[in-house]
């Protein structure tokens, strides 16, 4: 078979895929507030963001790459790009430290950024610029889509990838905690890596009344802004798990030890999602009271403030009874 035939067996097959891709996602309802979203997974091709990712195998990971002289190999790669799964795509010293999210939770998250014509968005972690890209083709004007990364290898294959698929949002390298003053005002901030707390730089950044949408813990956190020093908002009712923002403060309690809390909530994802919340403040089995006093809370009872240099997270209300800070 000649090279121009499997390079047109392979377009075929990517077209197949990212439709099958479409209709899951269209199936799961992540964009059932703004089916707009549809069209923009299905002119933005997958493929190009992901040239090669790793999967993980028995004692490690395997190493998938487009570019593979094995026909089969390549057929794998592709299909395993359009796949409803995040991609390994960096990892060092056998550590993640970035990848392609998940497209459902992609879809799910952007749906739940509500764009609207003309906005200024910043993606604080630009990945392999796959996100900038969909934002890129919504918006349909790529001066109104930054991203930002803190390491230059991540940020210039971030360019290459855009490129070869036809957009070229502003791409950022530095540290995303900072925000990216110079692009400023925004009117949404999404964010794709997990931080302890919202920087407060990012509100200064913010036009009043923008949004933010970002991981924190293993949630996914909404805030409109109300000005440079204040936000507030309620968690999704989705998990989330992002590799940490590098660059940013870490705040890590480390281990845990969860000795006399009963097996049903140390298994239970919404008594972690408390515990993470209230790492510095509770005790796990003064968590395990409360989370059983509240009924097992969900996480959209739940909710952050920043107020100035102050910011908590709370259960129900801001003003409490149940509140922890988180810096």
């Amino acid at each position: 078979m000649s090279a121009h035939a499997l390079d047109r067996d392979l377009a075929e097959l990517a077209a197949s895929a990212r439709a099958a891709l479409v209709r899951e996602i269209d199936a799961s309802g992540a964009w059932a507030a703004d089916p707009v979203w549809r069209e923009a997974f299905e002119a933005v091709p997958r493929h190009l963001f992901v040239p090669y990712y790793y999967v993980g195998v028995m004692g490690g990971y395997e190493r998938r790459w487009g570019e593979s002289r094995d026909p089969r190999t390549r057929e794998k790669w592709l299909r395993g790009a359009y796949a409803d799964v995040p991609l390994a795509t960096r990892l060092r010293d056998g550590e993640l430290v970035s990848s392609s999210s998940q497209p459902s939770l992609m879809a799910m998250m952007l749906t739940e950024l509500r764009v609207r014509p003309g906005d200024r968005v910043l993606e604080i972690g630009a990945g392999t610029g796959y996100n900038a890209a969909l934002l890129a083709h919504r918006l349909g004007d790529d001066d109104l889509v930054t991203t930002v990364d803190l390491e230059p290898e991540i940020t210039e294959a971030a360019r290459g990838h855009l490129a070869a698929a036809g957009y070229h949002p502003v791409v950022v390298t530095g540290d995303g905690a900072r925000g990216v003053p110079e692009r400023a005002p925004f009117d949404r901030i999404i964010v794709t890596c997990t931080l302890p707390s919202v920087p407060v730089a990012w509100l200064a950044q913010c036009r009043p009344g923008a949004r933010i949408l970002t991981p924190l813990g293993t949630g996914l956190i909404a805030l409109t802004v109300q000005d440079a020093g204040h936000a507030e908002g309620r968690f999704l009712p989705t998990p989330a798990y992002f590799v940490p923002l590098r660059g940013a403060e870490r705040h890590e309690r480390g281990f845990v030890e969860l000795g006399g809390v009963p097996r049903r909530a140390r298994e239970s994802e919404l008594y972690r999602f408390l515990l993470a919340l209230s790492r510095d403040s509770l005790e796990p089995h003064e968590a395990y009271a409360l989370w059983e006093r509240e009924g097992e809370p969900s996480r959209e009872r739940y909710g952050i403030t920043v107020a100035g240099e102050r910011e908590w997270a709370w259960l129900d209300s801001p003003e409490g009874p149940y509140a922890w800070p988180l810096r």
